[in-house]
């Protein structure tokens, strides 16, 4: 569906040249919800960007369909375009036309006919559910509803991919939960595929099937969602899954023991058998589970004790086949 080549993006200014995006390669499959996900100024934003050339590549390829849309003329490159939809952070509706014409725009621009363009927007309206608010404008609208116009309006092409960069960022975590969930079902009712730009680990955990780790321009690994969180490879990967660590009541201030449960019932009784082999109590700093492509996955965060009980603690663990990370706390983490 979607191909990149070693592509790079660089800026310039006042003589100072920064690579925003450095020799990435990706591919995302047809009717996936590929998530890309790092920290701030990690380059995923300019990355997007770059896949509908809206930011123009400084060399690599960008295939659609095995199409390098680097190499056509303006005029093809539009019409490419109408197959990718975009959905941004602020929303970035007309404040003075309505909830349906909104939608319309695009379809105005493409030269359809305002019959056909209404008939399709209140098509998507019933979609998104917002039937009610065709005739409202955008600042009479909540933070969710705005952003549900917005999905609408990028659907209005009828397209086959959906970037969507940072969209739930400016969303409480009620509001942002029911757009990841409206998003998975188009992409399951609608056949669309998604590419999600993300800074958040919960964004990915709850829609995404497939995950490109970046930071400072460089993809540092790709995985499904599953392999990810149970066994990130990367530096950024291993602090990112952390990061979900931080809604805990405690978050751990001195080395720890990171145990993750891959969503398999499981008869073992895990920690007691833990304190029987170890010969130490051992003490629980904080657990969580969370609902990935189905499935239960959760994990537990347990005080390391001394190197003695860690070498009983690592055998029995192995001997289960439970992925564990030992994780040394640094000031600042």
């Amino acid at each position: 569906m979607i191909r990149l080549e070693h592509m790079q993006k660089t800026f310039s200014n006042n003589r100072v040249t920064t690579t925003a995006v450095k020799d990435v390669s990706l591919e995302i499959n047809k009717g996936e919800i590929f998530g890309i996900i790092g920290f701030s100024g990690a380059g995923k934003s300019t990355l997007v960007r770059c896949i509908n050339l809206l930011e123009r590549p400084t060399s690599g390829s960008v295939y659609f369909q095995d199409t390098d849309l680097t190499k056509l003329s303006d005029k093809a490159l539009r019409e490419y375009r109408r197959h990718i939809g975009m959905i941004f952070q602020q929303f970035n509706l007309l404040a003075q036309r309505t909830v349906i014409d909104n939608i319309t725009f695009p379809l105005e621009v493409a030269g359809v006919s305002k019959t056909k363009a209404r008939e399709r927007a209140r098509e998507l309206l019933k979609i998104v559910e917002l039937s009610d608010k065709e005739n409202s404008y955008p600042a009479q609208l909540s933070g969710g509803q705005k952003q549900r116009v917005a999905i609408a309006r990028a659907l209005a092409t009828e397209p086959e991919v959906l970037l969507c960069d940072e969209a739930t960022s400016a969303l409480d975590p009620i509001t942002t939960k029911a757009i990841l969930a409206l998003l998975k079902e188009i992409n399951k009712t609608l056949g669309v595929t998604i590419i999600v730009i993300t800074h958040e680990m919960k964004v990915v955990e709850q829609i995404c099937d497939r995950v490109a780790v970046m930071n400072q321009g460089v993809v540092e690994e790709q995985a499904s969602v599953q392999d990810f969180f149970l066994n990130p490879k990367s530096e950024t990967g291993k602090k990112l899954v952390r990061s979900t660590e931080s809604s805990q009541a405690s978050v751990p201030k001195e080395p720890y023991i990171r145990l993750v449960f891959d969503g398999q019932a499981s008869s073992e009784p895990v920690l007691a058998d833990l304190i029987l082999n170890s010969g130490e109590r051992l003490n629980i700093l904080g657990a969580n589970t969370e609902d990935i492509g189905g499935s239960a996955y959760g994990q537990m965060l347990i005080e390391r004790p001394s190197e003695a009980a860690m070498e009983k603690i690592r055998m029995y663990l192995h001997k289960q086949n439970i992925n564990f990370e030992e994780v040394e706390v640094t000031r600042g983490e």
